[in-house]
């Protein structure tokens, strides 16, 4: 078998956990600069299998390689690794004797790794342009090291490819990160030629195909973090280039309120302003002289959402600020891209330890068809960055949350009241095996739903104070974990009604029955959620971007709930019917018109039993996933699952048996227990964030 091919077909089981999420992929025609690789894959390997992944070295002036995901029987652009860039040793031109970090030829570039071309000469330029562009002695050394405009020719005469891109951020945040001293104007020039070079809104559509889905965040981290090193000269600096421009000012106490304007190119046809203003009274906490530094991205917000396919729209330039740590609040004013009537705003900031949009780092001062005004929280560690956004398809509306606190609150007491009072009669009504099965499902269905809404708290407190990194995944663990265990406990329950139903003369003892109730209620849910994190999160995909909660957007891994629950309900939804039809048989001895109503009346009591109790109710969620802006399917799909009652929850119903059919010994014994069990709608974790 030719190598390439099986090299091929190693890499087909990647399509189940892709490594860099991208925006959906795009067909390369034989006409385009890498039709010929995607003619190798299709002489390679047919494109069959859905999400096959087919890998091809790049062409021979180019190193790295292109991976192709095969969609609708296409092989279409997955990833470009191609360039033709050496940041290793454009690096080393540009520092003394600081060397790029490397590990067996290959630089971390913000998470990924990307190869180089060995034997540190310059990949790209013609014999001699080294000598020309900064000399081979000392002298031009110490010129290069000045103001880094010795690698400016080599990078702009570089292709904007999504391989060169990823280098390109590569080396700016090592820049960024060890040569930072001493920021001046020369640097300052070179390194945002360099930056403008990639944030061209020609090549926007480029990001989608870098390997990194963090890029677009690590180059605004460094750009913010050099240019808050610059030296102002005479008390202010302007350096403008097309798509990015900073400016910086010396500010004192006494100094009335200080402004940075901005108006920049956003495309061929048409531009884009934006406004930081820092108010007056926060000057006056100014001890010292200090300046302040602004920098604006007109095409970033647009980068970064082809990058990353979260769901929102960034309606305006990107402004970062670097402040003095007593200047906490500035005014922000931003020009909408988007000018249409309807399309209302959202003021954010960019969080950039969680490497998302945050709604609470600002305020909205006012909003009109043309712009917005924002007051927006700084913080040096956390909110430098900030923009708009179109409004949020994702609903979000008081009554919902009250739904949610409310609901919440009534389910932790009344499961805490349930297992209180079956504790108390725990040895009246487990005497027979049957009851004692069924009341041990109903008591681990009710911990695990106990535990669950604990956790929620824990993962909504975790996600809004920002805590750490680990404690979110920790507490999205054990989420996960134990809203499977409730399914798989109501599966359970599902199999112990089916078991009394059918198999009349099978007896199963109790130390089996728990054996085997354990292993499917906590065993299983223990085993997916184990690789569910052990898969996602080496590769960052485990958590949603911004909650503590399964992502969905890159690694799909909230799949890894939604299959088991709605395989779940699919099976109880069975058990009912089953119910159903044997309790739809006559009894011997019955008249026709009494029979009809008895079995009316009884089928309606177990369906109004079992619905609840095995979680039918989670079975509307497909209503939201049809029509998810729907503000009535949210609110029926809220009501339904928060006020969840067991079948003694409206009072005290006589404990007695339904024969269900000639020759079944299920019983069915309603105790004096209120077990009021409320399960929230796991949508609700997003619609509280």
């Amino acid at each position: 078998m030719d190598v390439r091919v099986a090299h091929c077909l190693l890499l087909w089981a990647v399509h189940f956990f892709p490594a860099a999420p991208r925006v959906a992929p795009r067909v390369l025609s034989k006409e385009s600069k890498t039709g010929n690789l995607q003619d190798g894959c299709i002489n390679l390997i047919p494109c069959e299998v859905s999400g096959a992944i087919c890998i091809q070295p790049c062409s021979p002036s180019f190193h790295g390689e292109m991976s192709f995901v095969c969609k609708d029987r296409k092989w279409q652009m997955f990833i470009d690794a191609c360039a033709n860039l050496d940041v290793q040793s454009l690096f080393q031109r540009i520092s003394e004797h600081e060397p790029l970090p490397s590990s067996g030829g290959h630089v971390s570039v913000a998470g990924g790794h990307l190869p180089f071309v060995g034997g540190g000469k310059p990949v790209h330029g013609k014999p001699g342009d080294e000598a020309k562009h900064f000399g081979a002695d000392d002298h031009g050394n110490s010129n290069c090291q000045a103001d880094f405009s010795c690698i400016i020719p080599d990078i702009l005469s570089s292709p904007a490819i999504p391989g060169n891109i990823a280098d390109i951020v590569e080396l700016l945040k090592n820049i960024s990160l060890m040569l930072s001293e001493n920021v001046n104007r020369g640097k300052m020039q070179s390194y945002s030629r360099i930056a403008n070079h990639i944030l061209n809104s020609s090549i926007i559509s480029s990001w989608a195909f870098v390997r990194d889905r963090n890029a677009s965040s690590t180059l605004l981290d460094s750009v913010n973090l050099f240019a808050g090193k610059l030296l102002l000269r005479n008390g202010s600096e302007s350096i403008q280039e097309h798509f990015i421009s900073t400016k910086g000012y010396s500010i004192y106490k006494n100094t009335s309120g200080k402004s940075f304007d901005f108006s920049m190119e956003l495309n061929k046809t048409s531009n884009i302003s934006g406004r930081v203003a820092i108010p007056e009274e926060e000057l006056l906490k100014l001890p010292r002289t200090s300046k302040a530094i602004s920098i604006a991205f007109p095409t970033l917000g647009a980068i970064i959402e082809t990058s990353r396919l979260d769901p929102v729209f960034v309606n305006g330039m990107v402004l970062s600020v670097s402040l003095p740590e007593e200047l906490q609040h500035i005014l922000l004013t931003f020009e909408k891209v988007n000018k249409l009537e309807n399309v209302k705003a959202q003021c954010v900031g960019w969080h950039s330890a969680e490497r998302r949009w945050d709604s609470k780092a600002c305020k909205m001062k006012s909003d009109n068809i043309s712009s917005v005004v924002c007051m927006c929280k700084h913080h040096r560690r956390t909110f430098k960055s900030f923009s708009i956004l179109m409004s949020p398809t994702m609903l979000r509306n008081m009554v919902l949350d009250y739904v949610t606190c409310v609901g919440l609150g009534l389910s932790i007491f009344s499961l805490v009241l349930c297992l209180t009072i079956e504790t108390v009669v725990w040895h009246h009504v487990t005497k027979t095996e049957i009851t004692y099965m069924r009341h041990f499902c109903l008591v681990n269905i009710a911990t695990s739903l106990l535990i669950a809404d604990i956790l929620f708290i824990v993962a909504a407190i975790v996600h809004n104070t920002a805590l750490n990194y680990r404690l979110c995944v920790a507490a999205t663990f054990f989420l996960h974990f134990f809203y499977l265990a409730l399914f798989f406990w109501m599966f359970t329950l599902g199999l112990l009604i089916l078991y009394g139903l059918l198999l009349v003369f099978f007896k199963i003892t109790r130390s089996v029955f728990i054996a085997t109730a354990f292993s499917i209620g906590y065993g299983c849910p223990l085993l997916i959620s184990i690789l569910t994190v052990a898969i996602t999160e080496p590769k960052n995909g485990y958590l949603r971007s911004g909650a503590c909660w399964l992502n969905w957007y890159e690694t799909k891994a909230l799949l890894a709930f939604v299959v088991p629950a709605l395989g779940i309900i699919v099976v109880n939804l069975a058990v009912v019917v089953v119910v159903v039809v044997k309790m739809g048989r006559p009894s011997i001895g019955d008249g026709c018109k009494s029979q009809d109503l008895s079995n009316m009346i009884r089928i309606s009591k177990n369906v109004a039993l079992l619905t609840p109790l095995l979680g039918l109710t989670w079975g509307f969620g497909l209503a939201i996933i049809i029509d998810s802006h729907s503000l009535a399917f949210h609110v029926t799909f809220a009501l339904l699952n928060a006020f969840q009652v067991n079948p003694a929850s409206l009072g005290i119903v006589p404990s007695q048996t339904l024969t269900l059919g000639k020759g079944s010994r299920l019983k069915r014994g309603w105790q004096h227990v209120l077990c009021l069990k409320s399960r929230l709608s796991l949508h609700l974790i997003y619609l509280t964030q």
